[in-house]
């Protein structure tokens, strides 16, 4: 991160050290993500092939089950529909199954607008502490190639933007949703927070969710006792009713003050946000930092299979540290 805040003077601050305590588990569940066996149950043969229509019009021969399936082995290895057509024929074949597989054109047409199955959670599970962050993706288009090789100017990049929550509890992403590059954070979290289904008492963001609509569409959705930390800029003032009323924002602004800021994100424990921008990482590590679809609705598709396969990663096993200095 550019430009840190106070960065001349954080050699000063001891670095804390952190070692592994389920250094066992958790190499077993990295050795799992890397496994090729691949088998489908009765359950998913079954449901390969899609149920007849009893009304005019066509019909579709592969269920939405099937789509995924392909598209999601597509993303985790890397490969291009028709590359993926040829990966899964060769599977189904090495199985012994007699079932027929998407070509790449129904693939990317029955990709846009899918609607993917979602996990629901876990009544054990307990509230939420939400991370909000977003990144940048690029798709295709000209880009420094073009600039490069022919000397020219390209035509203004394009960008979608990729928002994700992400539950400092359970380790996986909460929520997620894909953007143009025009569209702002605090736009974009509406749709981000209708994704949750449980209840969220703690939310945490960058400077650029700062502001009212935040905190009101947050007390709205999961009542008062939201704890919300979100750093109020450098010109930030106190409102009106500070004195006889302050508002949230007025107590950091507050706080901020008195003992500065970097006691105040130790104290409010804003320092937590890091672990969102780890998972902007290993998203671009794993699935990669642009994306492969060229419209915008299997764009989006692409995103929320990312996020399930990230999410499935995690399930395996994360993980867990302790302070030793």
């Amino acid at each position: 991160m550019p430009h840190k805040f106070n960065d001349g003077r954080r050699h000063k601050f001891e670095k804390k050290r952190y070692r592994i305590t389920n250094w066992a588990g958790y190499n077993e569940s990295l050795r799992r993500r890397g496994d090729v066996t691949i088998w489908l149950s009765p359950e998913v043969e079954a449901a390969w092939r899609a149920e007849r229509r009893k009304t005019r019009g066509g019909q579709p021969v592969y269920s939405d089950l099937s789509i995924v399936t392909c598209l999601t082995l597509g993303i985790v290895y890397n490969q291009p529909l028709r590359q993926t057509e040829g990966f899964v024929g060769s599977l189904v074949k090495l199985m012994g199954l007699d079932l027929l597989v998407p070509d790449y054109s129904t693939l990317s047409r029955r990709g846009a607008g899918l609607i993917l199955p979602m996990k629901a959670r876990a009544s054990t599970d307990g509230p939420i502490h939400l991370v909000v962050d977003s990144t940048g993706l690029k798709i295709f288009g000209e880009g420094e190639w073009l600039e490069n090789k022919h000397k020219t100017k390209a035509k203004r990049k394009s960008w979608r933007k990729l928002h994700l929550g992400l539950d400092l509890v359970t380790g996986e992403i909460a929520c997620s949703e894909l953007t143009t590059d025009d569209v702002g954070d605090p736009t974009a979290l509406p749709e981000l927070l209708d994704q949750i289904d449980g209840d969220v008492t703690r939310f945490i963001a960058d400077g650029a969710y700062d502001g009212d609509p935040t905190s009101d569409l947050l007390v709205k959705l999961f009542g008062v006792d939201v704890e919300i930390t979100i750093p109020p800029p450098k010109t930030a003032v106190l409102s009106a009713e500070a004195v006889g009323n302050p508002t949230l924002r007025d107590q950091r602004i507050a706080a901020i003050r008195t003992g500065g800021r970097m006691a105040w994100q130790v104290s409010s424990g804003y320092n937590q946000r890091s672990r969102g921008e780890t998972q902007m990482g290993r998203w671009k590590i794993v699935i990669g930092p642009k994306l492969k679809a060229r419209s915008f609705p299997n764009q989006k598709t692409e995103a929320k299979i990312g996020t399930h396969i990230l999410n499935k990663m995690t399930e395996l096993g994360r993980a867990k540290f302790e302070v030793v200095a």
